[in-house]
């Protein structure tokens, strides 16, 4: 009889406290989404770096042409969210970029389309390149070209888009039109379409060949012996580009290749396949960038 009073007793002083207590706030409900978004969201902030700016350098953003280097920001090869795009890229020394005009053909603001003549005045090492890169003055401007082979300053160059009846002789450095030069003429710097400016053996030491011309089309073998078409209308320099030696370099130790700003590889082992070996394979199609009509059979 006793321990059930005393029973009773307990329970009613704990009943008193209870209802004497503050009272607390619901805990709140987690936001509306799929299950588990709102945890990552929390953990996002913590084990996440903020992403990179999305702007472009200034080096690739500016419009305005100048001789003069601009500043260039290392990558790391990182894009713009801040994550490794490209593996092996990071550090070096630090580089300025110089913009080259890569069409030759470009007149001064206001000139007549004629021929005309520039001066070099400079050759001299790029850091952003395998060749090296010649300043020539030439009317009211200056710019920055890819220098050929046998460039020296106070040579002058000519620039001319006039095609004759007769082949012209051309001296190396000077730019003409694929038609207006002779079957065999080393060249570089070539364009795929007119006016767009050179992308084909632009590399130190490289050259290639006008094999032949064919109803307003110049077909010239590249560096790598496979065949391109384009309009006799393309522009072309003479010559081969310059610094030839630029396979020959030694690199001598890992430190050089850290100061070009290439990181080591793995040091993991890697089985070498089938591929390691040495492979003879036909060369690839002729590749045309010029659109000729089709020819359709007549039932």
């Amino acid at each position: 009889m006793a321990a059930a009073v005393a029973a009773g007793l307990c329970r009613a002083f704990g009943a008193l406290l209870l209802s004497s207590a503050p009272r607390r706030a619901p805990p709140l409900a987690p936001p509306a989404g799929p299950p588990g978004g709102w945890l990552a969201a929390a953990r996002r902030g913590l084990g996440v770096s903020a992403s990179r700016c999305t702007t472009d350098p200034m080096w690739k953003c500016r419009v305005k042409y100048t001789v003069r280097p601009v500043g260039m920001k290392k990558t790391g090869g990182r894009d713009h969210t801040g994550r490794i795009r490209v593996r092996g890229i990071g550090g070096g020394h630090k580089q300025r970029y110089r913009m080259i005009d890569f069409q030759r053909l470009r007149y001064e603001e206001g000139a007549p389309p004629e021929p005309f003549t520039e001066k070099v005045i400079n050759v001299r090492y790029d850091p952003c390149r395998s060749a090296d890169i010649a300043l020539v003055a030439g009317g009211n401007r200056k710019r920055w070209i890819i220098a050929t082979e046998n460039m020296q300053p106070g040579d002058i160059i000519k620039n001319s888009s006039h095609i004759g009846r007769m082949a012209v002789l051309a001296n190396e450095g000077d730019a003409y039109p694929l038609g207006a030069l002779p079957v065999g003429t080393l060249i570089c710097n070539l364009e795929s379409h007119p006016g767009k400016g050179a992308q084909y053996i632009r590399a130190a030491g490289t050259c290639g060949v006008l094999l032949r011309k064919v109803n307003g089309t110049a077909i010239v073998q590249l560096p790598s012996k496979r065949h391109m078409q384009v309009l006799e209308t393309c522009v072309a320099t003479v010559g081969r580009v310059s610094n030839v030696d630029h396979n020959k370099r030694v690199i001598g130790k890992a430190g050089r290749n850290r100061w070009l700003g290439k990181r080591p590889h793995t040091g993991l082992w890697h089985r070498k396949g089938g591929w390691a070996g040495r492979k003879i394979r036909p060369l690839p199609p002729m590749k045309s960038y010029v659109n000729l009509p089709r020819v359709t059979t007549q039932e």
